[in-house]
């Protein structure tokens, strides 16, 4: 089944003003709807009314920090949206950033790699409605069990961007969630999971055909996300390294105005999708033919109405 999702809740746009938006996705053509969670609304919350407004669509959480909340509480979360949308539930976790969990959170950014094997297994366990005792590497956990195990537990999708933690998502998880690549990125991508393994990507769109404002919002997010280490690294197993190397290099001297300055146009023209409706529309299409199972729509503000732009890249 081919996949087509959109991120809500939409910038600008009332939490409780989707309503009309999350009943008519379906008949547009979107399967999915997808939150996240930094510093604007929960990942449950917006999802927990969509459940409600749209009992067909599928709903995930791309991506649920794995260190801001304890793993019963993470699970206690995951089981009430499960309970909400049998079936129709995905738990998307990941490490999320040091700037999220420690600078923002009051919580230690220790062992990524072995903290998301461990909540996976964790929540495998107490999604299926085990009590759980274990010592865990990165955490123990005593006598845990949910008093409403949801039926069916939900599948957990990891958050991913390296051959290492993309391979364990392939591996214990159900599968990655990816960030900030282009088209041709995505079979490189595929290569570290295998062909079975669902393979979900958030994909930056402004739909403008003013070129110069699409790209001066895009090296503004692209500076922002992508001199986090952990997206830098990525974009250097990418291939990237060089071309982004300038950028690196004024953004560690305190210049955030050069740094996006020498950020390349064909950089920002392959990581954040931009042009009329339908030149997006196709350009979604490509990370599709490339590999990716779910495209995941994340519109960024260009002054016009974000539901009908929704609605113009909707699948067709």
């Amino acid at each position: 089944m081919n996949r087509w999702g959109i991120t809500i809740p939409l910038t600008g746009v009332p939490l409780t003003a989707h309503r009309e938006l999350v009943e008519r996705l379906p008949d547009l053509g979107y399967t999915d709807a997808w939150s996240a969670e930094t510093a604007g609304t929960d990942a449950f919350s917006p999802l927990l009314l969509a459940s409600q407004w749209a009992p067909s669509l599928r709903l995930g959480t791309a991506i649920v920090p794995i260190y801001t909340r304890g793993p019963g509480l993470l699970a206690m979360n995951a089981a009430t949206l499960a309970e909400c949308a049998p079936g129709r539930f995905v738990l998307g976790i990941g490490t999320s950033s040091p700037v999220i969990v420690e600078g923002w959170n009051a919580a230690e950014f220790t062992e990524p790699f072995q903290r998301s094997r461990d909540t996976l297994r964790f929540l495998r366990s107490a999604l299926a409605g085990e009590k759980v005792t274990e010592n865990y590497p990165t955490f123990s956990v005593s006598k845990f069990r949910l008093e409403r195990p949801p039926d069916p537990a939900p599948p957990i999708m990891l958050a991913a961007l390296r051959p290492g933690m993309l391979r364990l998502a392939a591996r214990e998880a159900d599968g990655a969630i990816t960030n900030w690549l282009a088209p041709a990125d995505v079979p490189k991508v595929r290569a570290e999971i295998g062909p079975d393994t669902e393979l979900a990507a958030r994909i930056f769109v402004c739909p403008t055909e003013d070129a110069d404002a699409a790209r001066g919002l895009g090296r503004m997010l692209i500076s922002s996300y992508l001199t986090v280490p952990v997206y830098r690294a990525f974009h250097e197993w990418l291939g990237r390294g060089d071309v982004l190397a300038p950028m690196h290099e004024a953004w560690a001297e305190g210049d955030r105005k050069r740094a996006n300055e020498v950020i390349p146009d064909e950089v920002v023209d392959e990581l954040v999708v931009h042009g009329s409706t339908d030149e997006c529309r196709e350009r979604i299409q490509s990370y599709v033919d490339n590999g990716l199972d779910t495209p995941v729509i994340a519109l960024l503000p260009t002054g016009g109405d974000p539901l009908e732009q929704v609605q113009a890249l909707a699948p067709r």
